[in-house]
């Protein structure tokens, strides 16, 4: 599609590179003028636990590549969980962090562009494709499904996958697990959107940008906020619509705040990086700093609906009412883990 003021590639983006080097950054802290939830306090000791647990597991499977020595301690994965899940226990927040450590392995390793991680746009389609099947089983001759289970276990990012799938599985109910599947098919659609935006230097109008970061999102995180707490929300229930829209919505809301406290972190790394001030400077012809500061107005837009038609739900049964508070602590505590680690995100200095 095209529109008078695209070219085959795009919009083009806003200013030269400098632009962004001269960018000035302030640590720390909400994004001002954000809506957000406070998030119940972690408890830095059960972080500290469920840190030590999944360096464990992940050293034991060997699922780091040698140049990300301290990028563990930098993610903050333990605490990002007991932020996210507030009422789990250790086991099942070990759990959900294996599931978060390898979503973010495979994006590292498969979709970033950094050819010393392995990383390459042009071959993403076919890695994404077996990266699937380490979720979602090949079947076919024992032969070949042999030589299917070696490929899996030979590469890091597909170990990551298999057996972080497996612990989930032991604790989760089929469908469950079967839900958590397709919402990772769902993110890698988005990851193939995003590398072939990338290839093309295509930057899309903002509705587009944000149906990618829809389906290139933290649903499958957020989709396991049941599981994570000790209880399934049965497909009946969670497959209706007004459920299902408002899944999207939460899902969508904490993806901006990810575009927001990252902006200045893939600027300095790669100007040409697609996060939603971008795409708005763009689209609208206007400088950064009045691009980001849209970009809060059309999180809080997305986050008031959210939490107006979130509130109904919880009126219909007991299920639904812990799955949305479920999901509306998952939003607050993504919301501080990205305010609060400032070794990873500085905001841009706009107010």
């Amino acid at each position: 599609m095209s529109t008078p003021s695209q070219t085959d590639a795009g919009f083009a983006l806003p200013g030269p590179p400098n632009l962004v080097r001269s960018l000035r950054a302030r640590r720390g802290g909400a994004v001002p003028g954000l809506t957000y939830r406070p998030a119940a306090p972690a408890d830095p000791e059960k972080a500290k636990e469920v840190d030590r647990r999944l360096e464990a597991w992940a050293r034991g499977l060997d699922l780091f590549p040698a140049q990300w020595t301290g990028d563990f301690a930098e993610f903050q994965c333990g605490r990002a969980v007991v932020l996210q899940h507030p009422a789990a226990d250790l086991e099942r927040l070990t759990v959900a962090g294996k599931l978060l450590l390898a979503e973010n392995i495979v994006d590292s390793c498969y979709c970033e562009e950094d050819e010393g991680r392995g990383a390459a746009r042009h071959r993403l389609g076919g890695r994404l494709v077996v990266a699937q099947s380490a979720l979602d089983p090949f079947h076919a001759t024992p032969a070949l499904e042999q030589e299917w289970r070696d490929g899996v276990q030979a590469d890091g990012p597909l170990r990551s996958y298999h057996w972080a799938l497996k612990d989930y599985a032991a604790l989760a109910t089929p469908s469950q697990t079967d839900r958590f599947v397709h919402d990772v098919a769902r993110l890698h659609l988005g990851y193939l959107a995003e590398a072939s935006w990338a290839q093309t230097r295509y930057v899309p109008p903002v509705w587009e940008y944000l149906v990618m970061r829809q389906f290139n999102n933290f649903r499958p995180c957020l989709s396991i906020v049941d599981a994570v707490d000790g209880y399934e929300l049965p497909e009946a229930l969670y497959a209706r619509p007004e459920v299902q829209r408002v899944t999207a919505l939460a899902c969508n809301a904490t993806t901006i705040v990810n575009d927001l406290y990252s902006f200045t972190k893939e600027l300095a790394s790669d100007p040409r990086h697609l996060n939603l001030p971008q795409v708005v400077a763009a689209n609208d012809k206007r400088g950064l700093k009045a691009a980001y500061l849209k970009s809060v107005e059309i999180h809080n837009q997305v986050m008031e609906a959210f939490e107006a038609e979130a509130a109904p739900l919880s009126a219909i049964s007991p299920l639904l009412e812990k799955y949305v508070r479920g999901l509306s602590d998952w939003v607050a505590g993504n919301h501080e883990w990205h305010a609060t680690n400032t070794d990873r995100y500085q905001l841009p200095d706009y107010w």
